[in-house]
């Protein structure tokens, strides 16, 4: 990218603004980061002929991950069995505090970092931060070594976190390498830093870009991220980013410019029950990765307390607001929110608690992320928690004890969609549907800096290899590893095309052969996009919506950004006015149809073109579920290829007929697939989504 970071008076910030040569002045934002069995679960397997043995498991796939930086010497990117360092990479090992270039091998084959941004937007760091930081690609958080190792992470025996989810722990292409670039700090990510990282990485040498940060939506002009994956795209490389924690508030999607990989979080069918027994005989249902080992899994019965509707925030068990004479040798009910769960269970322990029970909210419902507590404790649903605080308030010395399980796999409804996972319509381009995908993300295990507690607290003196987080975070390096897989097996395919592989062939049924759930319901594409990944399945699409750069420009105009506006997006001077007037009737090639209706009376028409990526001579029949209260055709009804990568083009009619339906409908979904004819296997599948602006 053509620029450059600076610190501004408001003065001279005038002053630039109003030069002509320049494009844009953007204030440097601040983002976050978005916070094993999974690949069984996904059904890779080594032991046949499926898409990590077709693949190579990724091999010669470079992912470049934008982060909190990597522990090197963890187990996770050892590099024995790794093929060589790929000829095109042309990334280095920067050196810096306690990180020199011999930590760098065929795994690990390039790490930098990125701190001009985070130092001139925090110039008064404080004295004394929450952990140590390390100025180089060392991570001091953890958040960068798990992300990485879940994408391509290397095979490790008898993984576990202090003993819960005992296993072979690999990421999803654990034969592909990976490139660090450390660009978040304790005080978060600064943008400038991101798109200096970003930079870096295309002219490195990297295949997949992996972020798993982000904040709210904003238009694609000021959104640095968007900005910096659409050089990517131009160059080749794809660009896959969270979605962000903030479900399910509506709306609430990051990341959502069109040639950017969206992944939401689903849940797995792995759990972790740690039961309480209440004093009156009920068992409420809880989940808990504290290691229960020596306490014959159970703690002992004790005399449990809510302090609640005080002005300590007590119920929340902040810092200094447990009494330690209410609190000493007790159970102490906590509730979610503001503080880290975790952090909770340090502050019952330090005032002498016992044992912690974890309640949520109505805010997090029946969530069930857990955690490596410090003591013995367990996270109970909203539901659960009702029935605690009333057995409590109605009892003159209520008494529980937690039962710890263990490990226990299959025995749940999975996937559904995480709750905090970030929920569509795209605030700034209503005419795509975000997120793009779903893949795990709650309670992933992975790898993790040796001189950390599993909870990340500071007083957390227990020293791990792996922890569990849960975030859009950990979904993201899913997706980036699966797409590494992709690429090994289809190393001329575009992001587009990987992005099209993976969009028309997940999922939309759990492992019971039911809808994808979403709390009590069946869940809406804004939360799933197109569904849930399949790995085996996106390796072999048989079709693929193909997309170009230049097409994205031309959608840019078609939504209504100015020239100016794309420019800073883009660096292309257009005109929006000769782009649209040779392009009439242009329908950005997207994996999904989304339509948006003003008022009832209305048909809208969308072109799609599709890429035989399979079997020549194939001929492919549209199957339509179309949404309630619309009709749906499609022309022509049959596609017939002759040959692989011939591209034929159809037409799609949507068409309101709301009034006819049994309510009034503000949103309703449906499909379009292709079927082959002949082989049943190829469904190229396409949600549809329909939405009315009127009331």
């Amino acid at each position: 990218m053509e620029g450059f970071a600076a610190r501004l008076t408001e003065d001279e910030l005038k002053a630039m603004r109003s030069m002509p040569e320049v494009v844009a002045v953007r204030p440097d934002r601040r983002l976050q980061v978005h916070t094993t069995y999974s690949y069984k679960f996904l059904g890779l397997n080594a032991g046949k002929e499926g898409a990590w043995m077709r693949s190579g498991f990724g091999r010669g796939v470079i992912i470049g991950v934008l982060d909190t930086g990597v522990w090197p010497e963890s187990p996770s990117f050892s590099d024995r069995g790794m093929p060589p360092v790929p000829g095109k990479w042309r990334g280095v090992c920067q050196e810096g505090e306690k990180f020199n270039a011999s930590l760098c091998n065929r795994k690990l084959i390039g790490a930098r970092f990125y701190i001009k941004g985070h130092r001139a937007s925090s110039p008064t760091l404080p004295a004394v931060t929450p952990i140590m930081e390390y100025v180089s690609p060392r991570d001091a958080h953890g958040h960068g070594t798990h992300t990485s190792s879940t994408a391509a992470g290397a095979s490790v025996a008898m993984a576990s976190v202090l003993g819960n989810g005992i296993g072979v722990a690999q990421g999803m292409a654990p034969g592909a390498h990976v490139a660090m670039y450390k660009v978040c700090w304790f005080t978060g990510c600064y943008s400038s830093d991101i798109v200096a990282a970003m930079d870096d990485a295309i002219r490195d040498g990297v295949d997949i870009l992996s972020l798993s940060l982000g904040g709210f939506p904003i238009p694609l002009y000021d959104d640095s991220i968007a900005i910096g994956s659409f050089r990517a795209t131009e160059k080749g490389v794809m660009v896959i980013c969270a979605a962000g924690n903030n479900g399910p508030i509506p709306s609430s999607v990051a990341n959502e410019a069109p040639w950017i990989t969206t992944v939401g979080a689903s849940t797995l069918d792995r759990r972790f029950p740690a039961i309480v027994r209440l004093g009156n005989g009920k068992r409420l249902y809880g989940e808990s990765m504290y290691p229960a080992h020596g306490l014959h899994n159970s703690s002992r019965k004790l005399e449990l307390v809510y302090l609640s509707g005080r002005d300590k925030g007590s119920e929340l068990c902040y810092r200094g607001s447990l009494p330690r004479a209410e609190v000493w040798g007790k159970m102490v009910v906590c509730d979610r929110g503001v503080n880290g769960r975790a952090e909770k269970g340090e502050v019952v322990r330090e005032a002498g608690g016992a044992a912690m029970i974890l309640a949520n909210t109505e805010i997090n419902l029946e969530e069930d992320s857990v955690d490596a507590h410090v003591l013995p404790a367990t996270s109970i649903g909203y539901s659960e928690a009702l029935t605690l605080k009333s057995y409590i308030n109605s009892t003159k010395r209520p008494t529980a004890t937690i039962e710890f399980v263990g490990t226990q796999i299959g025995k749940s409804r999975a996937p559904a969609v995480a709750l905090f996972s970030s929920r569509g319509p795209s605030l700034t381009d209503p005419s795509i549907l975000k997120p793009d995908i779903i893949a795990p993300g709650v309670n992933i295990i992975a790898a993790w800096p040796q001189t950390l507690g599993p909870t990340g607290l500071p007083e957390d003196s227990r020293r791990v290899n792996f922890t569990v987080l849960s975030g859009t975070s950990m979904a993201c390096p899913h997706i980036s590893g699966i797409a590494a897989l992709i690429l090994a097996i289809h190393p001329t395919w575009s992001s587009a095309a990987i992005k099209s592989a993976l969009m028309t062939t997940a999922d939309i049924f759990d492992h019971y052969g039911k809808p994808i759930m979403d709390a009590n319901k069946p869940a809406e594409v804004f939360a799933t996009g197109a569904g849930h990944v399949n790995p085996e399945r996106a390796t072999n699409p048989g079709l693929v919506y193909n997309i170009m750069p230049d097409e994205y420009v031309i959608h840019l105009c078609n939504i209504g950004y100015t020239s100016s506006e794309i420019f800073a997006i883009t660096h292309k001077n257009v005109s929006c006015q000769e782009i649209l007037a040779k392009n009439r009737g242009f329908s950005l090639n997207y994996p999904s149809l989304t339509v948006n209706f003003r008022h009832q009376k209305m048909n809208k028409l969308t072109r799609r073109r599709l890429t035989n990526v399979g079997l020549p001579n194939s001929t492919y029949f549209a199957e339509v579920m179309a949404p309630e209260g619309v009709e749906v055709r499609v022309k022509p009804q049959l596609l017939t290829f002759d040959h692989v990568y011939q591209s034929l083009n159809y037409k799609v009619w949507i068409i309101s007929r709301r009034r006819y339906a049994k309510q009034l409908l503000m949103h309703s979904q449906g499909h379009l697939t292709w079927v082959n004819v002949h082989n049943k296997q190829y469904r190229v599948r396409s949600p549809v989504s329909v939405t009315w602006a009127d009331k």
